[in-house]
């Protein structure tokens, strides 16, 4: 590992210890409301959760995966420093035989374990066999508003670096985000937005989402550009449209 590597592992390494007890600290505050108010999220440590994103009051369902792999973490850093991307559609077989293609199980087996899991699983979940998928490296802020997404379900898993910022319901000015206020009039307090953790898997509730009552998440990407970080993001969406009826 050459000197900029080592670097890059260092302080990817100190933001994963700083994210993790930042999560811990902000877990217990979500513990705490949900003893006082109807809650719109759903974290635990098993996939199980993901599944929870089809109640009706949930709109964010949050897998966290803590313990990360010596060969995860640097199989990211690799393609990070690489500027990798990867963009696929179809079915799930179409996008499987791409990933085998474009990531080798052999030089990069946690990711290629990872990704291809989470595309299964997303399938399993949403009941639809037509997606998006994007691996990427992200250098940008990308998304810096709160907002929904204009979708039915989006699946998130940043394999390296800062997570997705999201809002517990009670903490969102509906009125300002409906009316394109600023971050600072959607968020009623900025103490508690909270942040899915390196590693962990999100799915998101979107506007699209057909079963009425329906509330989308709000969220949005984590501020990098300006220190000079790198995520790497997987993202897979639906082509088609979820039915329930």
């Amino acid at each position: 590992m050459n000197r900029i590597s080592l670097i890059h592992f260092l302080y990817a390494t100190l933001l994963h210890i700083f994210n993790l007890v930042n999560s811990v600290l902000k877990n217990q505050y979500l513990l705490m409301l949900e003893k006082s108010k109807t809650k719109n999220w759903m974290i635990d440590q098993s996939s199980e959760v993901l599944h929870a994103i089809h109640n009706q009051e949930v709109n964010i369902a949050i897998w966290e995966r803590r313990n990360i792999s010596s060969s995860m973490q640097d199989e990211s850093l690799a393609l990070i420093e690489s500027n990798y991307t990867l963009r696929s559609t179809g079915s799930s077989e179409n996008i499987r035989s791409v990933i085998d293609q474009e990531i080798s199980s052999k030089e990069y087996p946690s990711i290629h374990k990872s990704v291809t899991e989470l595309l299964m699983m997303y399938r399993d979940i949403t009941g639809i066999d037509d997606f998006r998928l994007l691996l990427t490296t992200v250098n940008s802020n990308m998304c810096r508003r709160f907002h929904t997404d204009v979708n039915d379900i989006r699946l998130l898993c940043t394999l390296m670096g800062q997570g997705t910022l999201w809002l517990p319901e009670h903490n969102v000015n509906r009125e300002a985000l409906n009316t394109q206020k600023d971050n600072e009039d959607i968020v009623i307090d900025s103490d508690y937005i909270m942040q899915v953790p390196e590693n962990g898997v999100v799915l998101l509730k979107g506007a699209l989402y057909p079963k009425a009552g329906t509330r989308a998440i709000v969220h949005r990407s984590p501020t990098i550009e300006e220190s000079g970080e790198k995520r790497l993001l997987l993202r897979i969406d639906t082509n088609d449209n979820l039915n329930f009826g």
